[in-house]
């Protein structure tokens, strides 16, 4: 008996603090088991949670439950956890619609799909190429190359142009290319039969290879040059950077001052046959745009080379 005390004694004093609440709650029941017990009343009143299997008038068991309210109060832990992820989704949905609201950049709004389709529909002038001209897939820096358009062929135009390139329809798709180089009747000549017009020899060069990768015209510029000036024997034709990367510009090296001067001279007298952009000679440069301005001084890029000290450029359209 003394044993069987002591454990019971033990198992009273770890019941929880709601066992004692509730325990006035156990003389009022009848029957073996206590199922529910109510304390207070009204929406501050606590639910007291009874376990049926307890022997009749206790309610150690008891668990403390938050009685559930209505309206804007809160009804619970579970509607709590609802109620956080309904604002999480609301909070990603004005999120996602403050950034459709960003204004596009002028180029996202000409590379859209609906004004990409709708400047395509519209396209109906014919043009024809002047030169082989790469074909892009955007106007600005991120584009890619997706091959060349030949010389000499008829292109429908879109009419729309930014920065240095201007937007054709090929297959069907949107490309843009180089402006400046569609005209509106097809070449007449060939760049070497108009500069051969001119009496500028078009008769090929010991050094062939400097013509790998150059334009039409930048042959015919190479071959009259080679031709008036033999005693120039190096020159640089196609490579990666500047004019050059377009095939269109070759560089003449010389560092004789005299004789740079006639080559670069020899040039601006045939540039219209040759169908020159510009000559850079010296940190100084001449274009047929503005060629009433002379040769206009250039700023100082930092060497001989970069300021065509040992070359003679020149570039085509």
């Amino acid at each position: 008996m003394a044993n069987s005390h002591k454990r019971e004694t033990a198992r009273l004093k770890k019941k929880p603090r709601a066992a004692f609440i509730a325990g006035p709650l156990a003389a009022l029941a009848t029957g073996t088991a206590v199922t529910v017990g109510v304390l207070g009343s009204g929406s501050g009143g606590t639910v007291l949670a009874v376990d049926p299997s307890s022997a009749a008038g206790d309610i150690s068991g008891a668990v403390q439950q938050p009685e559930e309210k209505s309206g804007d109060d809160t009804v619970g832990r579970g509607a709590k956890k609802a109620g956080t992820k309904v604002s999480a989704t609301a909070l990603r949905e004005q999120s996602l619609s403050r950034s459709a609201l960003r204004p596009l950049s002028e180029v996202e709004a000409l590379l859209s799909a609906d004004s990409v389709a709708a400047a395509i529909a519209a396209a109906d002038r014919q043009m024809w190429t002047t030169e082989d001209l790469n074909l892009w897939t955007r106007p600005d820096a991120g584009a890619t190359q997706k091959g060349v358009l030949d010389a000499g062929k008829k292109v429908t135009v879109t009419g729309r142009a930014y920065g240095e390139r201007e937007e054709i329809v090929v297959g069907g798709e949107s490309r843009w290319v180089t402006a400046g180089y569609l005209a509106d009747e097809k070449p007449a000549e060939e760049p070497a039969e108009v500069a051969a017009a001119a009496g500028l020899s078009t008769a090929p060069c010991p050094d062939g290879s400097v013509e790998s990768g150059l334009t039409a015209n930048a042959v015919a510029v190479y071959r009259a040059v080679c031709n008036a000036f033999p005693q120039i024997t190096s020159y640089g034709g196609w490579d990666n950077h500047g004019e050059h990367t377009s095939g269109r510009a070759i560089d003449v090296m010389t560092s004789d001052v005299a004789l740079g001067t006639a080559i670069a001279e020899f040039l601006r007298a045939h540039a219209s046959e040759l169908h020159l952009y510009d000559i850079i000679w010296r940190q100084r440069i001449w274009t047929q745009e503005r060629s009433g301005e002379g040769w206009r001084a250039m700023s100082d890029r930092g060497s001989a080379t970069a300021n065509h000290y040992d070359h003679v450029h020149v570039a085509t359209y």
